[in-house]
């Protein structure tokens, strides 16, 4: 297979083009490197083909989709907190950027599109397990960008002859995940607090419940979503069907660590959701998706890679 990771700088974009060097594919990635680190493709800059540009360049576009089967669309503005402080942009990446996308993956003849979708776009859930059939309630910019990139996706993507597949991912976390930045997920911010023997600062009361996914399985979804016949058209949960608390965090990342963890009680993040917790019955019976890695195995190896980090084995 001959793919192209949009993206494929960023975290879970540089993990998609590891597994797919893997398995002997072809390998194409865009990334105009505004987000994404040059560092994580050094490991495989002699066998992927990586091209410098945005996805609001069809040039750029046309030039790295020519002769792909699929494209792994992973390119995103993806931060809540940002598409509150900039929603102008956000919409032109998250949505424009997906347009471009699809468009060119049209003119070049390319079999199917993956695209990163979110749980952002359900909002406050009216009743958990969130299930692909609840009508969207997106609370944030980005949720809403992310459900008109959908929308976009699937109608395009029909009418120009383009099969498509959304999976909506639920809190991805792993190694590799930046956690200096001002928008970082709360899970590399912790764990480097950890091991700094600093407190991490915890928004609200702790009590806020997330399904935490390790990157491993969104891998494989979307390689099981590459592969799976008959499924254009089919929007999925990814996730393990797990609700996990902030203070059960830490209680995992303590037991990883070593040592506990107190953490700093700060305000609720605005645009930020109580609850959260991912029906993944669908991606079960349309991919045959099973969870590969649990959420404690997940932030142990996670944990594991940071500190490999810090004594200059990673």
């Amino acid at each position: 297979m001959k793919a192209l990771v949009t993206g494929g700088a960023g975290f879970i974009g540089h993990h998609l083009v590891r597994s797919l060097l893997e398995r002997d594919d072809s390998v194409l990635v865009v990334d105009d490197f505004s987000t994404g680190f040059r560092e994580r493709l050094e490991p495989y800059a002699d066998r992927a083909r990586i091209i410098e540009g945005s996805i609001l360049d069809s040039g750029v576009l046309d030039k790295a989709a020519r002769g792909c089967d699929v494209v792994f669309h992973q390119a995103a503005l993806a931060s809540v907190e940002r598409s509150f402080v900039d929603p102008f942009l956000a919409n032109e990446v998250n949505v424009s950027g997906t347009i471009q996308v699809v468009l060119a993956a049209a003119r070049q003849g390319v079999r199917r599109i993956l695209f990163a979708a979110s749980s952002s776009v359900y909002g406050v859930p009216a009743e958990l397990p969130c299930r692909e059939t609840m009508t969207p309630a997106p609370e944030s910019p980005y949720g809403v960008g992310k459900l008109a990139a959908e929308y976009y996706l699937h109608t395009i993507g029909q009418h120009v002859g383009v099969e498509t597949v959304a999976l909506r991912y639920f809190n991805v976390f792993g190694p590799g995940q930046d956690p200096n930045s001002h928008y970082a997920a709360v899970i590399p911010r912790f764990i480097t607090a950890a091991l700094d023997g600093r407190r991490p600062t915890v928004n609200g009361d702790g009590n806020v419940t997330r399904d935490f996914t390790y990157i491993d399985n969104v891998v494989v979804a979307n390689l099981l979503a590459a592969a799976v016949p008959g499924i254009s058209g089919q929007t999925m949960n990814v996730a393990c069907g797990e609700r996990t608390s902030l203070l059960d965090l830490l209680d995992a990342i303590s037991r990883a660590v070593g040592k506990t963890v107190e953490p700093i009680f700060g305000p609720p993040r605005p645009g930020d959701i109580e609850h959260s917790l991912a029906d993944v019955s669908r991606a079960r019976a349309l991919l045959d998706y099973d969870v590969q890695v649990p959420f404690a195995e997940g932030i142990k190896r996670t944990v594991d890679w940071y500190r490999s980090r810090r004594s200059g084995d990673g």
